[in-house]
């Protein structure tokens, strides 16, 4: 016959492994979901893909942007061979000031890439470690966890946002087709 004592450390023991299998229960949730998600927009992977395309996106807009005000700088130069009127002058030399702002103002670009790189290889350490977890559960067994809450409503279904592969965009005549 068991003492008290032994007794009471038999249901704390109880209580402990208890609330460790709901929490480990709850972890296995967490990952099957990751590993399973309604959609790649939530898939580790294609957020990284994402958070890529942004980068270049901002990198080709920065140049573009660029380019353009180095091209109206370059035009300028060449009116003010032909200009004499102190007045257009003047003008001629506030459109250059404007020009060389923009330009300073695209350096926007290198530190929004540098943060959105480092945002992206966060995605990638987790993603490694739930891949791990997943590893050491199995697939089998994450295969039989129920995930919940991972349909997508209409308007999500609507949403694809743009496409990362330009062979998979629509074209322009398409989306104006869609308005006639």
């Amino acid at each position: 016959m068991n003492a008290p004592h032994d007794k009471a450390s038999e249901e704390a023991l109880h209580h402990e492994l208890s609330g460790l299998l709901k929490y480990i229960t709850r972890v296995r949730q967490e990952i099957a979901t990751i590993s399973r998600p309604a959609d790649e927009e939530h898939h580790f992977g294609s957020m990284a893909d994402q958070l890529d395309a942004v980068i270049k996106a901002t990198d080709d807009a920065s140049n573009t942007i660029m380019g353009c005000a180095e091209n109206n700088d370059e035009i300028l130069l060449e009116l003010r061979k032909t200009v004499t009127d102190p007045e257009q002058l003047k003008l001629m030399e506030k459109i250059s000031n404007n020009g060389m702002d923009i330009i300073q103002a695209c350096s926007f670009q290198d530190l929004t890439s540098q943060r959105v790189t480092k945002v992206a290889r966060s995605i990638t350490y987790v993603e490694d470690r739930v891949s791990a977890l997943a590893q050491v559960w199995g697939k089998a067994e994450l295969d039989k966890v129920e995930v919940k809450g991972t349909e997508k409503s209409e308007d999500e279904k609507l949403l694809n946002g743009p496409a990362l592969d330009p062979t998979q965009s629509i074209d322009q005549a398409a989306i104006d087709a869609l308005f006639d």
